[in-house]
């Protein structure tokens, strides 16, 4: 009896030490992960818009006959400088011609008609309707014939502006359709240029005119120009689905030209508030989406953020922030959710 005893005694002071061996293990085994913190900051900012454009002058004139046909001859060659009323190019006048004087011997014959049945209306050989028919037949054979003249006018292009062709898009002997730009002329004015940029309807919404710009242009690396928003689209391309803005920008004496590259970064007048944060502590960052961990009760936790932009050594966060005080900063590429936290001061 007193054998069995001591065996069951044995064999509970065994199971303890056995459970507590257990437990020391789990705790052992448990990681734990030292972290620092850093404190989420709250400013208020203008966050810049970075577009890329051309830069053109603010007055182009793309020109074109109102009316098609063969072009007979064209005056000027692309680079070339014009002058204001400076004959361009003219269609082949033949058609042209015909069709006025046509219009013309139709409006003479319908002023006869007119005039002949008002003569018979005082013999009382015609009746009054007769000669109304007759006054709206030589009506219409008179606006016809303004018409034709008005298209021979146009049958030529006159250069509405000083400047310089940058574009010649048909040759002699060729057939221009009405109304198809045929050559592009740019101002010559020094001081007229803007760079034409393309912008997302959540940026445009941002722009108002008057904004301001900075601009560098790949044929002057080493300067930045100033601008100004000078004119925003109201309705979006219908293939890009993107909103055309232009920028006048002060050439500060340097010498620009149309189809120049360059990039601009607009300066919105609407501020926003932003969180924020050293740029360790953002974790798998993709475009304006990113990661960052922060401190639940000695357990890291995930938190998926929203960037609005970079500062340097600052990651301003839009979203994602709301009321987190602390984000961890050493240490968090080396998390997981819910690890456990030693926090080094």
């Amino acid at each position: 009896m007193k054998a069995i005893s001591t065996f069951v005694i044995l064999w509970a002071l065994w199971g303890c030490d056995a459970n507590q061996e257990k437990q020391e293990k789990v705790v052992t085994d448990e990681t734990v992960i030292p972290v620092k913190l850093s404190l989420v900051e709250a400013e208020t900012r203008s966050e810049p818009i970075r577009v890329a454009g051309t830069v053109a002058s603010s007055e182009e004139a793309r020109l074109s006959f109102k009316i098609g046909g063969i072009v007979s001859r064209v005056f000027v060659r692309e680079g070339q400088a014009v002058r204001k009323g400076q004959l361009l190019a003219v269609l082949d006048m033949t058609e042209i011609d015909a069709q006025v004087n046509q219009a013309r011997f139709s409006a003479e014959k319908s002023e006869r008609d007119m005039k002949r049945v008002q003569n018979m209306l005082k013999d009382t050989a015609a009746t009054l309707e007769q000669l109304q028919n007759a006054t709206t037949g030589n009506d219409l054979a008179q606006q016809n014939l303004k018409i034709a003249r008005f298209n021979q006018s146009y049958a030529k292009i006159i250069s509405p502006i000083d400047g310089t062709v940058t574009r010649k898009q048909f040759n002699e002997g060729e057939f221009a359709g009405p109304g198809t730009p045929g050559l592009v002329i740019t101002s010559s004015r020094r001081n007229d240029w803007v760079m034409r940029l393309n912008v997302s309807d959540k940026d445009w919404a941002r722009l108002k005119i008057g904004d301001k710009a900075n601009v560098q242009l790949d044929a002057y690396p080493e300067e930045t120009f100033t601008g100004t928003v000078t004119n925003l689209a109201q309705s979006a391309d219908p293939v890009s689905k993107l909103y055309q803005t232009e920028v006048k920008i002060n050439p500060a004496g340097k010498r620009f030209a149309t189809g120049l590259y360059g990039k601009a970064q607009l300066i919105s007048s609407q501020n926003r508030q932003y969180a924020v944060i050293p740029v360790e502590a953002v974790i798998e960052g993709n475009g304006n989406k990113g990661f960052v961990f922060v401190n639940e009760n000695g357990k890291a936790k995930r938190l998926p953020i929203t960037i609005g932009y970079l500062d340097g050594e600052k990651v301003l966060v839009s979203q994602g922030l709301e009321n987190v005080k602390e984000v961890i900063t050493s240490g968090s590429a080396f998390l997981t959710d819910s690890a456990t936290l030693q926090i080094k001061k």
